[in-house]
C-alpha cells in the first residue's frame, strides 16, 4: 500500500488517472480476496526452449527466464508435459520503451500435435508506442475453430514494464478464467451449445516473443524498430498445476485424473466469488475496448457462450468496438499459429 501511494503522489498529472485506477484495484483486492496459494516450479523442472535457444536466458536461481527478440530471431519456451485441464501462471514483466510490432504470447495449445483440430487459450500482448497504455487480448479456440475467433481486447490499468504482475489461465471441464494478479478479467462457461469449440484435449503451456509487425500494433501501422533491440520479456514464479497426460491419452485419461481435477476445482482461484465477479465487471466496463460478442458484423448471431449484458452492449458499435475510437480488420498467420487480430488504430484515444 505504501509503495502504491508513494507512486501515486509523485507521478505527473498525465498519469494520475491511470494510477488512481490501479490504486483502486489494489485497495479492493487487498481487503476482499487473499492472494492465491501457488506452488511454483523451477524452469528446468518444467520447461525447455521452443525456438531461438540462444535467446532463452535462464536466471541463475532457475526461478525464471528471459526471452529475447533481436533482428535475427525471437524465442520461446514450452512445458515438458501436456495437461488435461489446469492452472497456468507466471509473473511477467514486459519490455519497456518502444515495442511496437512486438507480440508476446503466454498461452496453452496442442497445435503441434493436433494440427487440424487444435485447442488454444491465449494472453497476447500487442506491442506499445512509448507513452501509450499497453494493450492485450485474450482468445480461445477449440477443435480447430480458428475461423471462429473469440478475441477480447483490453487496456491495462498499470505499467507492465515497471514491475512483475501475475497472469494466469484457469482451465477446467466447467469453465475458463483469465486472471491478472487476483483480478478475473474474463470467464467462459462451458455449455452444450458450444460443443467441440470448448477446448478439451491435453495442452502444453507456451511463452513466445516474436515480430508481428504486420498486425500487432494498431493493425500493423507501427512496425518493430530494431534500433531498440533486443526486446526482453521476463518470466518468473512459473506455475503448472494440473493432470499431465500424453496426447494419446485424450480419451482414456479420465480415471487417472479424477482426483487432480477435483483438487483443481477446489482451489480458491477456481471459485468466482461475488467480489471477484464484481471486480471483473468493473474491469470490463473500464478497460475492455473490443469484444467478439458484440461484433454483429462478424457474428450475426452471438456465439453460444456469450453473455450479452444490455448495459454493456450499448457501449459498443456493431464492429464490437467501443463507440469512441477504433476500427475492425482481420488478418491471419503468425509463427506456427493462426490469429484473427483486430485493428487497434485510435480515432480519438490518447
Amino acid at each position: 500500500m505504501d509503495h502504491s501511494l508513494r507512486c501515486f503522489l509523485t507521478t505527473t498529472p498525465k498519469t494520475h488517472f491511470l494510477l488512481s485506477l490501479s490504486l483502486l484495484f489494489f485497495i479492493f483486492f487487498s481487503f476482499s480476496d487473499a492472494a492465491f496459494d501457488l506452488a511454483t516450479i523451477p524452469f528446468n523442472d518444467g520447461f525447455s526452449p521452443l525456438f531461438g535457444d540462444a535467446n532463452v536466458v535462464r536466471t541463475s536461481d532457475d526461478n525464471g527466464v528471459k526471452l529475447l527478440l533481436d533482428r535475427y530471431t525471437g524465442s520461446g519456451f514450452i512445458s515438458s508435459n501436456m495437461y488435461q485441464y489446469g492452472f497456468f501462471s507466471a509473473n511477467i514483466k514486459l519490455p519497456s520503451n518502444y515495442t511496437a510490432g512486438v507480440c508476446i504470447a503466454f498461452y496453452t495449445s496442442n497445435g503441434d500435435v493436433f494440427e487440424k483440430s487444435h485447442d488454444e487459450l491465449d494472453f497476447e500482448f500487442l506491442g506499445n508506442i512509448a507513452g501509450k497504455p499497453w494493450r492485450f487480448q485474450t482468445n480461445l479456440y477449440g477443435n480447430g475453430s480458428t475461423h471462429r475467433g473469440r478475441e477480447e481486447r483490453y487496456r491495462l490499468w498499470f505499467d507492465p514494464t515497471k514491475e512483475y504482475h501475475r497472469y494466469s489461465i484457469l482451465w477446467t471441464a466447467k469453465n475458463i478464467i483469465f486472471y491478472i494478479d487476483e483480478v478475473p478479467i474474463r470467464e467462459v462457461l462451458r455449455s452444450e451449445k458450444m460443443g467441440a469449440d470448448y477446448p478439451s484435449k491435453p495442452m502444453s503451456l507456451y511463452a513466445t516473443i516474436w515480430d508481428a509487425s504486420n498486425w500487432a500494433t494498431s493493425g500493423g501501422r507501427y512496425k518493430v524498430n530494431y534500433k531498440y533491440a533486443p526486446f526482453v520479456v521476463e518470466f518468473k514464479d512459473l506455475v503448472l498445476k494440473g493432470c499431465y497426460v500424453g496426447p494419446i491419452q485424450e480419451v482414456s485419461h479420465g480415471e487417472a485424473c479424477v482426483n487432480q481435477h477435483a483438487d483443481l476445482e477446489a482451489q480458491g482461484y477456481a471459485t468466482m466469488t461475488h467480489l471477484r465477479r464484481h471486480a471483473m465487471r468493473r474491469f470490463r466496463q473500464r478497460f475492455m475496448y473490443y469484444s467478439y460478442c458484440y461484433d454483429t458484423l462478424r457474428y450475426s448471431v452471438s456465439p453460444p457462450e456469450c453473455n450479452i449484458i444490455p448495459a454493456e452492449q450499448q457501449r459498443f458499435k456493431d464492429t464490437g468496438r467501443l463507440r469512441f475510437g477504433g476500427s475492425h480488420r482481420r488478418q491471419t498467420r503468425r509463427r506456427g499459429r493462426t490469429t484473427t487480430p483486430i485493428d487497434d488504430t485510435d480515432h480519438g484515444d490518447t
